[in-house]
């Protein structure tokens, strides 16, 4: 397997540890007040980062492609801006952060798709 499949997996793991535990905690306190971004987290940092690191696993040329490391940037880039955004929105702080990170997943799935169009799945590996 190359960088970029384990760089996905890796960091999909790792959020989705976080994840839970933020739901184990939400569900001690009977606080869900923070769901939305809890599923934010779990969706685009887990799913979405597991489906990133399959693809880039059955297609290693597109995986090989600089492109594929700015995508990793700009998935984990969303995750970060747009769950604290979405919990800042929540709050009541601002809506700045989450419109930001929702551009930056915007971008991230963007790139995905470009690249999924012009290599296929396994296409020429």
């Amino acid at each position: 397997m190359t960088r970029i499949p384990s760089l996905f997996f890796a960091t999909g793991a790792i959020l989705a540890l976080i994840g839970m535990a933020w739901g184990i905690q939400m569900s001690a306190t009977h606080d869900h007040t923070l769901s939305p971004a809890h599923g934010h987290l779990n969706l685009i940092g887990f799913v979405a980062m597991s489906v990133f690191g399959t693809f880039y696993a059955l297609c290693p040329r597109a995986a090989a492609a600089r492109l594929a490391l700015v995508h990793y940037a700009l998935s984990l880039a969303s995750v970060l801006v747009l769950v604290p955004g979405i919990v800042l929105a929540i709050t009541g702080t601002t809506e700045a952060l989450a419109k930001a990170g929702s551009v930056l997943a915007i971008l991230s799935m963007a790139v995905f798709a470009y690249t999924a169009l012009r290599n296929g799945v396994g296409a020429g590996d």
